[in-house]
């Protein structure tokens, strides 16, 4: 079954009545080479170098216990931790900093500041690494990191008002940045909040010409670009609200554009970090295909970036006390983990409990975050958030506990995955505006109850239920994809009845392949773009991101 929508429709409704599931057999229409018409990106380079090499082991090894971190002996062991990751950024090479098995109690941030550096615990689970938390992010000294952002809450009264509950307080600074374990490059800035803040851009060199989903690109001058480096590409919006980088993102969509999109002409509203593969005269090939043209109506520039690189973090539980929820948006601050400022890094074989979110990222770029459990009773805001990033993956998060916005594509975040993942309660698939584009959920498991109905009493669903402000409306930009969505009806309705799943507002000219589920699903997806194989499993592919990778690496 395959249909194909035009983004001024509204709505879908195709709907398999038996069996709910059928199995598609061949490949989808989408990915033949006939369909050129139906531009699919390519999602293959998410993920750690680039999605061609595995994340490494680091030999030398620093163990906090030399520092007198001492597990389970109830004192706290911040001190000691924070001076091994001194010793280890001071060793000018690659260092594990190694923690034992046992419960270790946590009171300071531990800041991570330099390349090259490995946080690495005896794993998640029993018998394994235990950080412990005992008191939210809003009692302890950030050093003033978070100063620009506080002053952005109150110069724009970010308010949270919830009239039923007698509730009118400031947006809490922590229900988007700060965790435990924080990484930023030095001099970084890695979420931008005020113009008064800003620095000079360093420009390094204009690019003249690109193609959409090519890697050759033609420089004007590529004497101050060498191979190796890491840098960004900029788009600005220059030419205003109609401006040519707008219908690049959106296309010919008649959605509301929000004013974001053309108010801050100096900010660059689209960004690709990546690394220069070649140089050949002025022809330059980057390690990773464009997400935007460039030409003369859509110029382009690379800028320097500040960053750190291979820093990881794996094998052990961070755990917070119980703790009660105060709404949305006036979250305390207890955030396990804010990955910041990094090209290729990972967060793996870690488990999260108790969070208002489990993991925060902005600005990073081929980034692997693997094997994460998320569970508790507390309501999370984000699980793991993916915002203001580029190429980064998630593969494999199990969200066992109540969160606002569940699987999330947040501002500025371009060609990044959340792959072979569940959520068990009450699950969001958020795309969460802020010209987040080319993003992709792959082979994910959703446990809904519905708990809504249609006019005809059909069992409903908001499964797109996403944040973001109208000034950066709509919920994305073209090319957001939906691969083999399995969507578990748990309550709520009776075996054989058609399950209605709705997206209210979402964005242009997405992909959505595969949706199916234990019932027949009723799609509304608004405005549209292209659906293929509602009600079937595509169980010869069920991952796009695998098959696209092993294409590539043959």
């Amino acid at each position: 079954m395959m249909a194909v929508f035009k983004s001024f429709l509204l709505s879908v409704s195709i709907v398999a009545l038996s069996p709910s599931v059928a199995y598609a057999q061949t490949s989808p229409k989408i990915l033949s080479e006939n369909n050129k018409d139906t531009y699919l990106p390519d999602f293959s380079y998410a993920g750690y170098e680039f999605g061609l090499s595995d994340t490494p082991i680091f030999d030398t090894v620093i163990n906090v216990a030399d520092h007198g971190a001492i597990p389970d002996d109830g004192k706290d062991d911040s001190a000691a931790i924070i001076a091994a990751i001194e010793a280890a950024s001071k060793m000018n090479k690659a260092v594990r900093v190694q923690f034992e098995s046992g419960r270790y109690q946590l009171t300071e941030i531990l800041w991570i500041e330099s390349s090259n550096i490995m946080l690495s615990g005896k794993g998640s689970g029993t018998g394994g690494t235990q950080l412990f938390m005992p008191r939210p992010l809003n009692q302890i000294d950030d050093k003033g990191a978070l100063k620009e952002i506080r002053e952005y809450l109150v110069e724009n009264d970010k308010i949270q008002r919830v009239k039923d509950e007698n509730l009118e307080v400031i947006f809490s600074e922590y229900s988007w940045t700060g965790g435990f374990i924080w990484t930023r490059a030095k001099n970084g800035r890695h979420r931008a909040y005020k113009k008064s803040y800003d620095k000079p851009i360093v420009k390094i060199a204009d690019i003249q010409s690109g193609k959409r989903g090519t890697r050759q690109l033609i420089v004007r001058n590529a004497s101050d670009l060498k191979v190796g480096d890491v840098l960004k590409i900029h788009w600005h919006n220059r030419a205003g609200e109609g401006g040519p980088l707008i219908k690049e993102l959106y296309g010919d969509t008649k959605e509301t554009i929000g004013s974001r999109h053309w108010e801050n002409p100096d900010v660059p509203l689209v960004r690709q970090p990546t690394r220069i593969k070649s140089i050949k005269g002025n022809r330059v090939e980057i390690e990773d295909p464009l997400v935007i043209n460039i030409n003369d109506k859509v110029p382009a520039y690379f800028a320097q970036w500040e960053h750190i690189s291979n820093v990881g973090l794996q094998d052990f539980a961070m755990v917070f006390p119980e703790n009660p929820y105060f709404q949305h948006h006036n979250e305390a601050g207890f955030n396990g983990i804010y990955f910041t400022g990094v090209h290729n890094g990972w967060i793996k074989n870690v488990t999260i409990t108790e969070s208002d979110t489990a993991i925060l990222t902005d600005d990073l770029a081929n980034v692997t975050i693997s094997n994460i459990v998320t569970d508790g009773a507390h309501k999370a805001h984000y699980s793991v958030h993916v915002g203001s990033v580029h190429n980064v993956l998630v593969d494999n998060l199990e969200v066992k506990n109540p969160t606002q916005h569940t699987f999330s594509f947040n501002t500025l975040s371009s060609k990044s995955v959340y792959k072979n993942s569940t959520a068990w309660i009450n699950p969001t698939l958020d795309q969460h505006s802020g010209a987040n584009h080319q993003n992709l959920y792959d082979n994910i498991k959703l446990h809904i109850t519905p708990n809504e109905k249609t006019a005809d009493g059909t069992p409903s669903y908001e499964l797109y239920k996403a944040g973001g402000a109208p000034y950066w409306w709509p919920g994305h930009g073209r090319y957001n994809t939906q691969w083999n969505i399995n969507i578990l009806v748990d309550g709520a309705s009776t075996p054989g009845d058609k399950i209605h799943i709705v997206g209210k507002s979402e964005g242009p000219e997405s992909r959505i392949v595969g949706m199916h589920g234990n019932r027949p699903i009723d799609l509304d997806y608004r405005p549209g773009g292209y659906l293929e194989s509602l009600n079937q499993s595509i169980d010869t592919i069920p991952s796009l991101h695998s098959y696209q990778l092993a294409k590539r690496k043959k």
